[in-house]
């Protein structure tokens, strides 16, 4: 079957002709009048009819990695599990890297458990038993990897999979090798996830419980107790920790994407397939890539080495609307992907989660602390990673191009003060505000002075604030500039000197503290450091 219009231009008589042939062909294969929909925005995931299938089709393009239409009625090739697998798209969940194939993750999970070679070992035999006697297509290994796929991908609650799998096994011939329960299936695939770290931390944002704190009892800080006061049913104290963060390592998720043949190539497409003419489409052509290509051209002559952006936001993970806890995840995004991969599910890398129940605030950076030092190791020394689409080993590097955030996380990752006098960042120190008399709020009225030097409004009185206009554009600090004024003052840490921020402060000042990511060597050199997201500034400016 001719799948070639996936790939051509949605204006073009082949791509017309496509899609029609496409609805027949999924519409030939059920009775329902409906079908999946397999354009960017539903991926296969939600049903529409004839009509809106080629609404979707038209606006949205059809997902070009959608090769075997498996949802439509499309028969396998014979091959082996494997093979089987990777045509499915299988990948572990709870890393959320699709790495191609069930024979994939077992290569990658042999170099994470060399020092395990009796875990590696089950692992092989899970993978080479038939899930019963006399099955030839399906292993007890590549069947729990597609079931847990489809709970993931469909929300399933971990009750109702647990009696998916008991429905499974009575059905299914008596030797079948089927789990009964959802905790024996993560038994055998825990061994294809990835490694993360609890790392505690004091519950006042003073300090990580590492490196030479590991073995602290107390805060040095602030003097809080690392653990709870919470006494067991014998009167023993148990020691759990006030607060806790998950840190999911970056460098392993990294090399684990070049394992895959089909992220190792996409992992190169700004420079083997991006159309090169001047506009703009791509992170691939703006000033700041281009910035590191020339500023570091031993790091830009490499496609491989990672560009990357980071974003931290709080959410509820209790589901209302209230502020009473608030959790932090940071997510990775990777720019080096084509752009209709970039923001994909699977590619948004969670490096982080900051429990609550109080947001980190300013202090978020005593959190980053691990991720940077990953960041700072991929920048400077690099680690050794294997490409198995050009089948090398090579010397992978990273660097993070800048942060998106709203408003109010982009003053904690900055370091800059958003609100009172000195709220806006590119203002800084120039920002021109006033507290109204009698509204108890903050004014900018200096937004005159952006315009025009002969502009009218700059002479108009009455409408604005009753003087005129003459103050030139005030000049943005540049990175460096901002390091040195900030490296030598003291900042204080923690929730109980939140009011003396800034030791040695003045009034009104627009700095908090030194932002955290001033320890990547590049970060002061870079022209754009931290970005709005487009949803708050639609949502307010729209």
């Amino acid at each position: 079957m001719d799948k070639s219009w996936m790939h051509k231009s949605r204006l073009s008589k082949d791509y017309e002709l496509g899609v029609e042939n496409f609805i027949k062909f999924g519409f030939s294969n059920t009775s329902s009048s409906y079908i999946r929909c397999p354009c960017l925005k539903c991926g296969n995931c939600e049903k529409h009819s004839r009509k809106g299938v080629r609404d979707h089709l038209y606006v949205n393009g059809i997902d070009e990695s959608y090769k075997i239409w498996f949802w439509h009625g499309e028969e396998l090739p014979n091959s082996s599990f494997y093979d089987e697998s990777s045509k499915f798209g299988i990948h572990t969940c709870e890393d959320h890297q699709d790495v191609g194939s069930v024979k994939e993750m077992i290569e990658v999970a042999h170099e994470e458990y060399s020092k395990d070679p009796t875990g590696f070992e089950k692992l092989l035999i899970d993978a080479e038993k038939p899930l019963y006697e006399g099955c030839k297509k399906y292993t007890k290994l590549s069947t729990l990897v597609k079931l847990y796929n489809l709970k993931v991908r469909y929300g399933w609650s971990d009750t109702s999979f647990s009696e998916l799998l008991e429905t499974l096994k009575e059905i299914l011939p008596t030797t079948n090798e089927l789990p009964n329960s959802l905790y024996e299936a993560k038994k055998t695939l825990g061994a294809l996830g990835m490694e993360y770290e609890k790392i505690h931390a004091c519950p006042n944002n003073c300090c990580l419980y590492r490196k030479e704190f590991a073995n602290a009892i107390e805060c040095p800080e602030c003097g809080q107790s690392r653990w709870k006061n919470i006494k067991d049913t014998n009167e023993r104290r148990k020691q759990i920790p006030s607060k806790v963060i998950w840190y999911f390592p970056i460098i392993p998720r990294f090399k684990r994407l070049f394992r895959s043949i089909e992220c190792a190539e996409n992992l190169t497409w700004h420079s083997t397939e991006r159309i090169n003419d001047g506009k703009l489409r791509h992170p691939a052509d703006s000033p700041a890539w281009k910035l590191v290509d020339m500023k570091w051209p031993d790091f830009g002559s490499e496609p491989r080495n990672l560009r990357l952006a980071l974003s931290a936001d709080g959410v509820n993970p209790h589901g209302d609307m209230s502020s009473k806890y608030s959790c932090w995840p940071v997510v990775m995004v990777i720019y080096n992907l084509p752009p209709w991969l970039c923001m994909k599910r699977k590619y948004m890398m969670l490096s982080m989660l900051i429990s609550g129940p109080k947001q980190p605030g300013d202090d978020i950076g005593i959190y980053l602390a691990p991720l940077i030092e990953d960041l700072k190791l991929l920048w400077e020394s690099g680690v050794e990673c294997y490409d198995a689409y050009r089948e090398e080993p090579f010397n992978l590097r990273s660097v993070l191009l800048w942060t998106i955030n709203d408003f109010p996380a982009y003053g904690n990752l900055s370091g800059c003060c958003v609100k009172g006098y000195k709220a806006c960042p590119i203002c800084g120190d120039n920002t021109n505000s006033i507290r109204l008399k009698y509204g108890k709020k903050m004014a900018y009225l200096g937004h005159r002075r952006f315009l025009a030097r002969n502009h009218p409004y700059r002479r108009q009185k009455k409408s604005f604030n009753g003087k005129k206009e003459l103050d030139t554009i005030p000049e943005p600090l540049s990175g460096e500039d901002m390091y040195l004024k900030l490296k030598d003052l003291e900042f204080s840490r923690g929730k109980k000197n939140h009011k003396k921020r800034l030791m040695n402060r003045s009034d009104k000042i627009c700095w908090n503290r030194l932002s955290s990511f001033f320890e990547l060597p590049y970060w002061k050199d870079l022209h754009v450091r931290h970005c709005l997201d487009v949803m708050h500034i639609e949502k307010m400016f729209a």
